[in-house]
Order: C-alpha cells, then structure tokens, then sequence
C-alpha cells in the first residue's frame, strides 16, 4: 500500500474539516465535534450532528447556557454559605446547652452523694444511739438482776454452812460443853428461818427493738427524683384569652402548650419557663406562672396602664413560636350598652377600642355586629366624684433619698426584690429583671454590678434575695435557678448551695452564727444551710396551720 506523502506547502483541508482538536467544548455524544448550541429541554451540549434529534426543541448557544448555569451555581452557593453564620451561632448554642447539661449532670451528682452521705451518717448516728441506748437499758436491769442472785448465793451459803454445823452438833454426844454451841446455833437457826431472801424476780428479761422500717423503705424507694422534659421553645406554643385581649387592670391569661422536637405535646411539667411583659419604657411587668404537670403552663398578667407592650415568652431562655407578641392595652368600657340599629355606629365604635392582641405581626381589633351586647367594666362611683384630699405620708415625709431609676445601665432597675445592708457602709439591691446585683453607697452613690444571665453556676437567672455574711461574701437567692449563689465582695463566684433541694428560693439571711438561712417561696419551707452548703434543719409546708405557710408560684413584683 502506498503510503501518501504531502509536500509542506501542500494543503491540509482533508484532516481539518470534520475533526477538532480535544476541548472542553467537545460534544459528547459525537468524539471530535464542537458543541455550539444548549438543547435546555434536555439540558445537554449540542453539536451540528446533533441537531436533528432536538429540531423542536429549544435551543440557546452554548456560552449562553453556561453563563447561565455558573451564575445559577453561582447563587446557590451564596445561598448556602449564609447559612454557615447561622449553622456556626447553633453549633455554639447547642454546645452550651451540651456543657450546661454535663455541668447539671456533674451538679446533681455531687448533691446525691452529698445527700446521701448526710443519709448514712444520720443512719450511723440512729445506729449509735440505739446501741447505747440498748447498752443502758441492759445495764439497769441487769443489774438489778445481778444484785439478787448475789444476795440469793449469799443467803443459801448462810443457811448451808449453818446447817452443816448444827447437824454435826446432833451427832456428836449431848454434854453440858456442846450446851453454849447448840444454843448459839439455835438463834443462827431461828434468825435464818425468819431471813427475807429476795425470792421473786426483781426485774423481767424483756428487751425488744421495734424497727418500724416498711415506711422507712418506701420512702427510700421513692427518694428523689431526675426531673426533666424533652419540651423545647421552637416547637412549643401560647394561646388565650391573654393574647386576643388585655385591659387595664383586668387580669389576661396566656396557656403555654410544650412540645418536644417532633412537635408532640409533653405531658409532664417543671419545665424552666419565664414571662415577661415589658412597657414603652423598658421595664416588666410581672406575672404568675402555674404548672399544671400536664405540659401546659398559664401565665396570668395584670398591665396598669394602656398602651403598646411586648410579651416575651421563654423556654429554657429562648423564645418560643411567635415570641415576643406584640400587646395592645386599652381600658374597658363604662357600662354595659344595649346594640341596636340605631347606634350601629356608637357601637362600632367601643368595639373598635376593645384590645385584640395576639401574634408577633401586631394586635387585631375585633368589632360587633348590630343586635349583640357589649360588656364592659363600670367604674366605681367615687372614681367619678370629686378627688379625695391627699394625705400626709409620713414615710416620704421622712425620705433621706432615692437610689435609682427605671432602666437597664448601671444605677437603674427594672424590678427591685431584694436589699441588704453591710457592715461597711454598702447597700445592696438585688435586680431579678436585670439579672444583677447592683452596690452603692450609705449615700446612695453608684459603686458597682455584677450578675450575668444563665442557668449556670456564677450566673444569676432571677436574683430575688440578698444578704451579707460576717465574712463579707454576698449571699443571693436565686428563684430561677433554684440554688443560692456565694460571691466574693468584690463579685467573684465562689460557690452555691441548696441545688436539688430548693424549688423558688426568694428570701435569704445570714444569722449570727453566719448560717444561710433561705425561704423556699414554692416549697413553702425555711431551710438553714452552713457557709459550705450543709443543710443544718429545715422547717415548714404548704398550708394555714403552725408552721405553715401559704407561699406562691411565682415572687411577685
């Protein structure tokens, strides 16, 4: 076969006009063909050989579809790497929560084998006690015991020895020498037969131990308990008549519904759950919060005055569906009006001043139709009198000064709940809306704060009481968080105590012996600790008698 040979000057069209050289643009159903158009039906890179399979559909150029597809990934992965923020912010959060778990887990373990070492030991003292208790009593009668066997061994030996000596005597030979003898032995006799020898026991054997334990083991069978729920804010949800109406003075109530992550509902209680309404000025007021056990929670409210508020409702401090809710509070209407068609507008008119509040897109107003009654508060009569003569407050007339005002920065409040004295001319004031306790002079003088937060240690959630030990180091009760918290003078963390036996600790003092002495609002009880957090006594329940008290849900403002 011959082989052709081409000059250099020859031309080359025979190889160049079917193939092209390897590209990125090469088709991929044809090797060698160039790719120029974009079926986008089919979405695939057309080459001429191609175009007779895609005739009807529609085409664009190829540099067209590509431009098009980079911008489209192009947007894509903006649209992803904006999620990275907000992927990075949960990872933290969720870490957080993972290490306030480990930090309650390590927490709660501490406290049961706190407990339950104080258990054994009180145990071994009731074990020491019954023991020499046992010992006492067995050495009194015992010993009284023992006393008559040995006046008995004594007084059978006399009446043995005598009688050995007088029967010798009869045996030996009757003479005036034995005479003096057999007469002494004769009164021996006679003072022996008239001897009083203690012949009835004296004490009895009976020694019992009544151990009355069945009670003793129910209880340590149900003794404490791991509360928890699986209730979590983003799932969880309020609804009520708090959220559709609230008048001034009147009060609203809100159900909060929890729910666990897959959204069903939870039906046990003691979830950490916080309420809020604040004012135009930024300060709260504050509510109620009752448990029903079941789940749901109701928040009861009472706003003084009308205006726009805000209600913040939390779940283990993060907002739950629809928080915070925008409130509208309005006043109630004088009396009671009859609708007719006559007044279809006078009507219309109060209905439209009846709040509406409800979801986080803002408060809806609610009207009547004709024919229907409109219900409103009538004001006393005397609120439409003339105004009483203010009178002499003796109190304010005896005012040194204030501290503080309405606010959130150093020197303001926003709910005042504890106050406390110190040996060093400082006053102390415990803030449970700010979270803080703030410090100033006998002067009123601003000198410092500190708090941060948080539910855990060193953090305050809902300080409500405050007191100064001997030592200097500021106590504080903690209502939200359960424990007390011990901080240094200058406002460093140093410890807590009463975790997992406080409910809503409120009140707190320190006595002369510089015992912590801490009133359980919830629990309705007066717990007594040591500065390293021994529980010493405790005392009260819920209820009217002694040592009763009524106590609440929630420290009101």
């Amino acid at each position: 076969m011959e082989a052709h040979q081409h000059s250099p000057d020859s031309s080359s069209e025979e190889c160049t006009v079917l193939e092209a050289p390897p590209g990125k643009n090469t088709c991929p159903q044809h090797a060698g063909k160039v790719a120029e158009m974009y079926c986008s039906a089919c979405e695939c890179a057309l080459c001429e050989d191609c175009m007779s399979d895609h005739e009807e559909h529609p085409k664009v150029p190829l540099s067209q579809a590509l431009e098009q597809h980079r911008s489209s990934l192009q947007e894509r992965l903006g649209i992803v790497q904006n999620r990275l923020p907000q992927i990075s912010d949960a990872l933290s959060f969720v870490k957080e929560i993972l290490q306030q778990l480990s930090n309650q887990r390590t927490s709660i373990e501490e406290d049961i084998q706190s407990s339950f070492e104080d258990l054994h030991k009180q145990l071994d003292v009731r074990k020491s006690v019954l023991l020499m208790e046992l010992e006492v009593t067995y050495g009194l009668k015992q010993k009284v015991l023992q006393a008559q066997v040995d006046s008995l061994i004594r007084g059978e030996g006399d009446i043995t020895a005598t009688c050995t000596q007088t029967e010798e005597a009869l045996a030996g030979e009757a003479c005036v020498a034995s005479l003096q003898a057999e007469r002494e032995l004769a009164e021996r006799l006679a003072e022996l037969a008239g001897l009083g020898l203690p012949c009835q026991p004296e004490e009895n054997d009976q020694l019992d131990l009544v151990m009355e334990t069945d009670g003793l083991r129910k209880s340590i069978h149900n003794l404490g308990t791991i509360v928890t729920t699986s209730a979590v804010a983003s799932q969880s949800e309020a609804m009520g008549a708090g959220l559709e109406q609230c008048i001034v003075g009147h009060p609203a109530s809100v159900t909060i519904v929890t729910r666990d992550k897959s959204g069903g509902a939870c039906k046990s209680g003691n979830a950490i759950l916080s309420a809020e309404v604040f004012t135009p000025d930024g300060s709260i007021v504050d509510g109620e919060i009752v448990d029903h056990k079941n789940g749901t929670y109701e928040f009861v409210y009472t706003v003084p005055k009308e205006g726009n508020f805000a209600l913040a409702l939390r779940l283990y401090d993060q907002h739950i569906k629809g928080s915070p809710f925008k409130l509208t509070v309005t006043r109630a209407l004088e009396a009671e009006v009859e609708v007719s068609p006559s007044t279809t507008t006078a009507t219309n008119s109060a209905a439209n001043a009846t709040p509406s509040t409800g979801s986080s897109e803002g408060a809806k107003r609610r009207g009547k139709s004709p024919g229907q009654k409109k219900k409103g508060s009538k004001r006393a009569s005397s609120a439409l009198g003339t105004p009483r003569r203010k009178t002499q407050n003796p109190i304010e007339d005896d005012l040194i000064f204030r501290i503080g005002t309405k606010g959130r920065n150093k020197g303001e409040f926003t709910n005042l709940q504890g106050v406390a004295a110190s040996s060093t001319g400082r006053i102390l004031i415990a803030d449970s809306n700010n979270q803080c306790v703030q410090i100033f002079s006998n002067e009123g003088e601003f000198k410092s704060r500190f708090g941060v937060r948080g539910r855990s240690p060193g953090q305050l959630q809902r300080p409500t009481g405050v007191a100064v030990h001997p030592s200097g180091d500021i106590i504080i009760a903690d209502y939200d968080n359960k424990w007390v918290s011990i901080f240094s003078c200058e406002g460093k963390f140093k410890a807590k105590l009463g975790s997992g036996r406080l409910m809503g600790p409120k009140g707190v003092s320190v006595d002369q012996n510089g015992h912590v002495i801490v009133v359980d609002n919830k629990a309705c009880t007066v717990f007594i600790f040591q500065l390293t957090g021994k529980l010493i006594t405790k005392f009260g329940s819920r209820g009217n008698g002694d040592k009763q008290f009524a106590g609440s849900d929630c420290p009101q403002q």
